[in-house]
Parts: structure tokens; C-alpha cells; sequence
């Protein structure tokens, strides 16, 4: 019995110091990836959590050497004051209407294109729809001086349709992204509808549609960040200050020789506060927008 028991308390810890080392290497592993994600998740917000505390700091403190975080005494009149010093409320406004319209306009024609792609065979359906992604290998830069002439020769420049037409009929990202989710969908329901007598625009506003919420929600996150960042088109297009947006507005705050730094860092903080609540209330459908990318097609 003896010799039992001592035989078997050896096999069971051969059999723990085995699990031990099988488990080590995993576990040490992952210590090591959270660690780098954390000290990555640091780095990433230095610079969101400095502009906070510059926002609060004065004149002085902004500039004192060596540099400190903690400002003392929190200055909290530097965010009234970046707002009255130039028309923000105008800016948001702008701001708001334009984002509305362009992701509004962008959710319709991408769908609409999305189904197109992904349903109907027309001639050159393949070229055409290569050639649509190829536009986002091209930056706006390049397309910026043609864009500029075109919004002239209709009259749109100094309005706010040269920033708003442009983008609202064309994402490329969208049409993509909508035509790989409705390429998942089975066709068995279009057939089905088909037999009852619906024609192709009842399959899109009664079948496919509908079925479209996750994508379409991700898609207008996605745009909404984007245009609400927009600075380098409206820069171009613009030059009354009544009709410009939040970057625009912010961009005011740098001088020909001087620039406020606190009152440009308070301005910048209630910009970010916008993009941050829809991020932080829709990073799901984000996520879940940049998976649908994957799907078959």
C-alpha cells in the first residue's frame, strides 16, 4: 500500500510539473502581449491627455521649463473664452448639417451601388467595379485642383456644396463594404420575393434593405468620423469664416506670429468630445463594419 501511494504521489507530480510547463510559455506570453498593448494604450493617449491638462493650464504654465502635467491653478475660464473668442456655435452648426446630409446621402447611394454591384449583371460590371476601389488608392491631394476647377465652373466655390456634393455621391469604402454584405445574403429570399411579383426596386426597399442595419450603421459611424475631421477640402473651398466648420474654426487660433495654445487646446478638447461619445457609444458597429469587409464576394 505503501509502495502504492508513494508510486502514485510520483505520477501525479510528473503529471503537474508537465501541465506547469505546457501552461508556462502561454501564460507568459500573454503577460507579454497585455503588456504591450498597455504601454501601446499609454503612448496613444499621451497626447489626447496632454491637450486636456494644456487646456487647463495658463499662458505661463503652458510654457514653463521643465514642463509639468498637473496644472495649478486649474485655469477652467479657458473654455469659456475659446468660445468667445470666435463663432464655435456657427462652426458646430455647420459642422452638424454637413455631416448629416453627407452620411444621409452616403448611406442611400452606397447601398443603392452596393446592391448593384452585387445583384444585377450589367456589361463591364467586373472592370467597373475595380476601377471604383482603384479611387482609393488615389489621395485627395491629387484629385484637389480638378475637383476645385469643376466647383468653379458650376459656381459652388465659397459654399458649402463644393464640400458637401463631392463626398456625398461618391465612398468608394461604402460601396465595398455594402456590396461584400449583400453578397452574403442568400439569394433565396430575392427568389422567393421574385415569385410574388416584386420587381428589382421592391427586392432593394423590402428585402435587402432591411437586412442592411449593421453595415448601414457602421458605414454612417464611419463617414460621420471622417467628415466631421475633414480640414484639407474645406480649406481649399471655403474662405468665408461664417460657413466654416470646427477644424477650420480651430485653425483661426494660430496667428501670423503668436498662436494661443491654451485656448486653441480647450477649443480642440470640446471638438474631440463629438467623435469621442459616438465612438465610445458605436465601436461596436465600427468593429463590426471593419469584419463585414471579410465576408465572400
Amino acid at each position: 500500500m505503501i509502495q502504492e501511494d508513494a508510486s502514485g504521489k510520483r505520477v501525479n507530480l510528473q503529471a503537474a510539473k508537465a501541465r506547469t510547463q505546457r501552461t508556462s510559455p502561454i501564460k507568459v506570453g500573454s503577460i507579454v502581449i497585455h503588456l504591450l498593448l498597455i504601454l501601446g494604450a499609454i503612448l496613444m493617449a499621451a497626447p489626447f491627455l496632454w491637450m486636456i491638462l494644456t487646456s487647463l493650464k495658463t499662458a505661463t504654465q503652458a510654457f514653463s521649463v521643465p514642463p509639468t502635467w498637473i496644472p495649478n491653478p486649474v485655469a477652467w475660464q479657458n473654455y469659456p473664452d475659446s468660445l468667445q473668442a470666435l463663432p464655435f456655435g456657427l462652426a458646430y452648426f455647420n459642422s452638424i448639417y454637413i455631416c448629416f446630409v453627407v452620411v444621409a446621402s452616403q448611406l442611400l447611394t452606397c447601398s443603392m451601388a452596393g446592391y448593384a454591384f452585387a445583384r444585377i449583371r450589367f456589361p463591364l460590371r467586373g472592370p467597373l467595379f475595380i476601377l471604383f476601389l482603384a479611387t482609393l488608392m488615389i489621395p485627395l491631394q491629387v484629385t484637389i485642383i480638378p475637383l476645385f476647377l469643376v466647383m468653379k465652373q458650376l459656381g459652388w466655390i465659397d459654399t458649402h456644396l463644393s464640400i458637401i456634393v463631392p463626398y456625398a455621391l461618391l465612398n468608394a469604402f461604402g460601396v465595398f463594404l455594402m456590396r461584400q454584405f449583400i453578397k452574403g445574403i442568400p439569394i433565396e429570399l430575392e427568389e422567393a420575393a421574385i415569385m410574388d411579383g416584386a420587381n428589382r426596386w421592391t427586392l432593394f426597399w423590402r428585402v435587402i434593405l432591411p437586412l442592411l442595419k449593421a453595415p448601414l450603421a457602421a458605414l454612417g459611424i464611419i463617414s460621420f468620423l471622417s467628415q466631421w475631421n475633414n480640414f484639407f477640402a474645406p480649406l481649399i473651398m471655403l474662405s468665408n469664416s461664417n460657413l466654416y466648420t470646427v477644424p477650420l474654426m480651430l485653425n483661426l487660433f494660430k496667428g501670423e506670429y503668436t498662436t494661443s495654445w491654451t485656448l486653441l487646446m480647450a477649443g480642440s478638447a470640446l471638438a474631440v468630445l463629438p467623435i469621442l461619445l459616438v465612438y465610445i457609444i458605436a465601436q461596436r458597429h465600427i468593429i463590426q463594419g471593419i469584419q463585414l469587409t471579410g465576408l465572400k464576394g
